[in-house]
């Protein structure tokens, strides 16, 4: 079977697991040294069975060789609780494909496969995992649980995201960050995907939603996801064209080269100023551009993790 061209599918973020799956592996086999090392809930020895103990970790593959009673120990059992947060108006679905797979992923597409990826490490870890979607709408909510039912159930609303195209769905940051701040009350690392593109409010007043996150010394790492070709370089032919703005249906026609400097440099400008904010507030910002591997959202997580601890 080519695995590759079955992932390549327009079904394949049906089987989210499996996709997330050959991230992390791949992700893995490129360490020199694994990443889990001394934080992880990787398989270390067995130990013999005691009269009493949990049942949980019995090696029950073992015993039917032995005929004697052994359970799995682990490096480290973590406790970690994290929460995922998903922009998914309607700017995080560009660019506009007609087949989302995994040499072709929006914004969106993006997103999701990076989440179910670090998802995939928190189940190995056996830690805990929340998920927030919101757009014009607080979307869905699900509290921070490490059950494997809770974990499929996250899978099939991530795939859902994906599948579903608002239409002008605006971006409401500022209100449903507030509200998800509301119900975290445990200690989290806070992961949140968006783009950053806001038709509700301000900057200051987004920035102040963050800190309303970081509240109960939650750990908050903004990725910034974008097409850096097309949405920080404008890389257009010279044609004329409009450009719509998918989630008001504004529009304006013009050629790219006319405003391809201004443009560059106002975007580049927001960007700064957006990582300038984030360091003020000691919030972790990353640039997460839809072309590049997920290597750097992973490599995030691990070192977050690791302060966390």
């Amino acid at each position: 079977m080519n695995l590759k061209a079955e992932l390549n599918k327009a079904e394949a973020f049906k089987n989210l697991e499996l996709l997330a799956n050959q991230v992390v592996e791949g992700f893995i086999s490129g360490m020199h040294k694994s990443p889990f090392h001394g934080f992880s809930s990787e398989f270390a020895e067995h130990k013999i069975y005691n009269q009493g103990e949990s049942t949980r970790h019995i090696d029950w593959k073992l015993y039917a060789k032995t005929d004697k009673l052994y359970t799995k120990r682990y490096e480290e059992e973590t406790n970690l609780r994290c929460h995922i947060i998903v922009d998914n108006s309607s700017s995080m679905h560009y660019p506009q494909v007609k087949e989302i797979n995994l040499d072709n992923l929006n914004k969106i597409g993006f997103s999701v496969l990076a989440a179910a990826s670090m998802m995939n490490i928190l189940k190995r870890q056996r830690d805990a995992v929340g998920l927030s979607i919101y757009s014009d709408n607080y979307d869905y909510y699900a509290p921070e649980k490490g059950s494997e039912r809770h974990h499929q159930m996250l899978l099939n609303v991530l795939g859902e995201t994906v599948e579903d195209r608002p239409e002008q769905k605006s971006t409401n940051t500022y209100t449903y960050l507030h509200q998800i701040a509301e119900k975290i009350h445990r200690r989290s690392m806070i992961f949140l995907f968006t783009d950053m593109f806001q038709t509700e409010t301000e900057d200051e007043k987004l920035f102040e939603a963050l800190r309303h996150l970081k509240y109960n010394k939650h750990e908050v790492i903004v990725f910034h996801v974008f097409d850096k070709k097309k949405e920080l370089s404008f890389d257009f032919d010279n044609k004329p064209k409009r450009f719509i703005d998918v989630e008001t249906g504004e529009y304006i026609n013009l050629y790219a080269e006319n405003i391809k400097e201004n443009y560059e440099k106002a975007v580049a400008d927001y960007f700064h100023n957006l990582k300038l904010k984030c360091g003020q507030y000691r919030i972790k910002y990353v640039e997460a551009d839809i072309n590049e591997n997920f290597n750097k959202i992973l490599m995030t997580y691990l070192v977050e993790r690791q302060k966390f601890a």
